[in-house]
């Protein structure tokens, strides 16, 4: 059954980034079989984000779609989700829609004044980019401008 529940959670899109599904991003922390229902165990990106509700919302309504009744989403907030659970291929989706993805081992992580991270430019590919603001178009983005092909770009903060 998990199997299932899982092939329908990869049709559900993040609302903030659509290339990228649930499970892309790892908010999705677990699936139980609870009083003959289903239980969906989600964690937010950080706490207080938008786009939870929409994604409870998108969750539950794919699983009804597919005869799956009695849906719950429960949201955890502990541990607390870090970029570290994006997968490669959200990473590999991030950068071809054009927003680098989190540099893994990076200073940044709940470091306040630690350099910026050096994320490679999503389009020239270049390493050569500067931080023109610490906020993008959502709080977890910053925005970045490629020294090489002058291209601004988002960039997936670490958490």
């Amino acid at each position: 059954m998990n199997d299932y529940i899982f092939s329908i959670l990869k049709t559900v899109k993040d609302p903030e980034i659509p290339v990228l599904t649930v499970l892309d991003m790892g908010v999705v922390r677990g699936v139980n079989e609870v009083n003959g229902g289903i239980e969906i165990v989600i964690t937010p990106t950080y706490t207080g984000c938008p786009a939870m509700d929409v994604i409870e919302a998108d969750i539950k309504t794919a699983l009804t779609n597919h005869q799956i009744e009695n849906v719950v989403v429960k949201t955890v907030l502990s541990p607390p989700w870090t970029t570290d659970w994006i997968t490669e291929e959200g990473r590999q989706k991030l950068e071809e829609y054009g927003i680098a993805p989190p540099v893994k081992n990076t200073a940044d992580k709940r470091a306040l004044f630690a350099e910026s991270p050096k994320p490679r430019c999503p389009y020239c590919k270049s390493l050569e980019a500067t931080m023109v603001s610490a906020f993008g178009s959502t709080a977890c983005k910053s925005q970045y401008k490629c020294n090489t092909c002058q291209e601004p770009f988002d960039y997936f903060k670490c958490i």
